[in-house]
């Protein structure tokens, strides 16, 4: 093949053959991603409470949807802990939460072992609003029907967000395993 091609079985980076992954990369990708998600709602702050949902927890959602692997269950108790530093609830809510999240999205893939795109999408959706209303509760703030219907937009803009999440976390992923280095 290469000779009547030299191009025939080469990419961007040289030959195909004799190349994988970065070890950092396939390790840090997924982690880095969720700590990215839990600091960014904390730049778009109102007066009182962030204008986006935890996106923190919907990159866990996605990456645990999206590629069931990667994530072991246990993750969400120290990501849980690093998304509580930043989010203002109190210590600990999140990785409670996370970690309850994590055990069910476990139980629901034990269950139905081959689901699709809308099925995540439920999940995610209804773990993301049962998260939003928990966190609300667990916040301390008086549950008025004020608050709820000025924190509504966040439960709205979760259900929304997650197929933005899963596409970025789908990108990521073929970032994370793209070959970079020669095996030796």
């Amino acid at each position: 093949m290469e000779q009547l091609d030299p191009r025939a079985r080469s990419d961007i980076y040289g030959r195909r053959i004799n190349r994988t992954s970065s070890p950092l990369r396939r390790r840090s990708v997924p982690y880095a991603s969720i700590m990215l998600g839990s600091v960014l709602p904390v730049l778009l702050m109102a007066d009182l409470m962030p204008l986006l949902p935890s996106l923190g927890f919907l990159m866990l959602l996605g990456w645990r949807l999206v590629r069931p692997g990667v994530l072991p269950l246990w993750a969400g108790a120290p990501l849980g802990a690093f998304d509580d530093l930043f989010s203002g609830q109190p210590f600990g809510s999140a990785i409670l939460l996370w970690s309850l999240a994590m055990i069910a999205i476990e139980l629901i893939e034990t269950r139905f072992p081959w689901r699709d795109f809308w099925h995540d999408w439920f999940t995610a959706s209804l773990l993301a609003l049962t998260y939003w209303s928990a966190a609300l509760v667990i916040s301390g703030a008086p549950l008025t029907p004020e608050m709820f219907a000025v924190a509504a937009p966040q439960a709205a803009l979760a259900v929304l967000l997650y197929p933005v999440i899963a596409r970025l976390v789908a990108w990521l992923d073929r970032f994370r395993l793209s070959r970079a280095r020669t095996i030796d």
